[in-house]
């Protein structure tokens, strides 16, 4: 285990104190029972990095999934002042706006369990996965233009889905302040074969089912029941989103020197907010958040006819409509009460989930009295959660809480305590049918390559930063 000066705040919160270059603590939110993992790992020590950046908020925050990154930690959270701090590409990460979105269904399990190997293939024939996988769409860079201006409404306008689903996506699918002037030719090139694919690693679309109820009344805002038919999305913004962060970490290395910042880890290459680096990143990287909410809208369309290709059901029979949408690689500008005053600040949600508290005017109409939608993705083999914001983590952590399970492994160690096994076959003997771009794909995303999410939720929960709802548990899935 790595030595850390470590004290503990409360039995799901410690802190780093501040030291050196430190310009605030830095705090964890875990259970004693998860730390000793936490801290064998250097993403602790990333966390104190981000301490040290100008303009930093109160805390450098790490969430219970907390793992290494880039620059930042996995699971990290961090808000600057708007005027004094600073912007980093490393605090959002590659995959911009990679983010999750969770669809419900009128059908229970037992109306699609028969069909489900059916299903699963049907979807892979109509999802395309893995590296460099182009989709069903090819569209000119002046169109791409027009998608990362609108985002999911650009998608919705094409005949993709309905404006409904917009109201129950973060940012209703698209944010403003984007400037496709400041996006590379490269990354044009990169994104217009790419919408509609979920990539590779760890992106997968899952068909589930409700497994668990722990809160009625949010359970029923939410419009889900025991045994209801769901599915997950998991994916971002694909080699464009990848683009525009490759593109800006060379920018902000030349801005570093420029403004004369002094980092503990050239990784945290950044810019000041309102600088021209730094304003130039965010117009590049909001076109690259709408070109996620876009791509994953226009997933979710073939996921709808999927279902009807492979159960022989109309589209008002399934009844699949989107429950919510997150994003959990992102920096937003927003308003939040710092010491009794209202701050604008940038926060960046790198492996982090927006987690609003009821009444927020963020939050959809239906779900104001239970507080914003959360969701937790875990692994093909286990669970996954849904969760609702609260008014501690308004108080705590900017409005944030944890994005899914974490990774307890690497790819290759992964690949390692795979083999000789057939980890499709494995999981299918338990009633999960899964398939992917290749078979490494699926060895590298083995279940005990992940944190059990159920500890990284009931964290979270016990610290009140977000409180449970449901769990679901899956049937099928796809993976990148």
């Amino acid at each position: 285990m790595n030595q850390y000066d470590i004290k503990k705040i409360t039995d799901y919160l410690w802190e780093l104190p501040k030291k050196g270059g430190m310009r605030v603590p830095a705090r964890i939110y875990a259970t004693e029972h998860m730390l000793p993992h936490i801290l064998s790992d250097n993403a602790p020590q990333q966390a104190a990095n981000v301490a040290h950046l100008p303009g930093i908020v109160k805390y450098s925050l790490a969430m219970p999934d907390i793992h290494w990154g880039y620059g930042f930690p996995i699971g990290g959270v961090a808000a600057f002042d708007v005027n004094e701090g600073v912007i980093s590409p490393g605090g959002v990460g590659y995959d911009i706006n990679c983010g999750v979105r969770l669809m419900a269904s009128k059908l229970t399990r037992e109306d699609i369990q028969p069909r489900i190997q059916k299903l699963i293939t049907e979807l892979f024939n109509n999802v395309p996965t893995g590296v460099g996988a182009s989709g069903q769409l090819s569209v000119s860079k002046s169109e791409l233009q027009r998608v990362v201006t609108k985002g999911a409404k650009w998608a919705v306008e094409q005949g993709y889905g309905t404006a409904e689903d917009l109201e129950y996506i973060e940012e209703h699918g698209c944010i403003d302040g984007f400037d496709p002037d400041k996006v590379s030719n490269h990354a044009w090139e990169r994104g217009r074969k790419q919408l509609g694919t979920l990539g590779s690693g760890n992106h997968f679309l899952e068909v589930g089912y409700v497994a668990e109820i722990y809160d009625t009344k949010a359970a029923e805002a939410l419009g889900l029941f025991p045994d209801q038919v769901t599915v997950i999305i998991h994916c971002g913004s694909r080699g464009f989103g990848y683009q525009v962060c490759d593109d800006y970490l060379m920018v902000m290395d030349r801005a570093v020197r420029k403004y004369g910042i002094v980092l503990p880890d050239r990784q945290l290459a950044c810019a000041p907010v309102q600088s021209p680096e730094g304003q130039d990143y965010l117009g590049a990287m909001r076109c690259a958040i709408n070109y996620a909410f876009a791509n994953r809208q226009v997933i979710a369309h073939y996921t709808r006819l999927a279902f009807e290709r492979a159960l022989g059901k109309g589209p008002a029979e399934i009844g699949l409509r989107v429950v919510y949408e997150v994003a959990h690689n992102i920096a937003k500008i927003e308003t939040h009460v710092v010491d009794g005053r209202e701050m604008k600040l940038c926060v960046h949600r790198k492996g982090a989930t927006r987690a609003f508290a009821p009444g927020r005017p963020e939050v959809p109409a239906a779900y104001k009295a239970v507080g914003q939608p959360v969701l937790i993705p875990g692994d093909m083999g286990r669970y996954s959660y849904v969760l609702v914001g609260t008014e501690k983590a308004m108080e705590e952590t900017f409005g944030s809480t944890c994005h899914g399970a974490g990774r307890a492994m690497s790819r290759n160690k992964a690949k390692k305590t795979a083999r000789g096994r057939d980890i499709g076959r494995e999981l299918e003997a338990r009633g999960i049918f899964v398939m992917g771009a290749s078979r490494r794909t699926i060895d590298e995303e083995i279940p005990e390559a992940y944190k059990d999410v159920a500890d990284v939720v009931e964290a979270c929960d016990l610290a009140g930063i977000s409180k449970k709802v449901a769990q679901l548990r899956p049937l099928g899935c796809i993976k990148g």
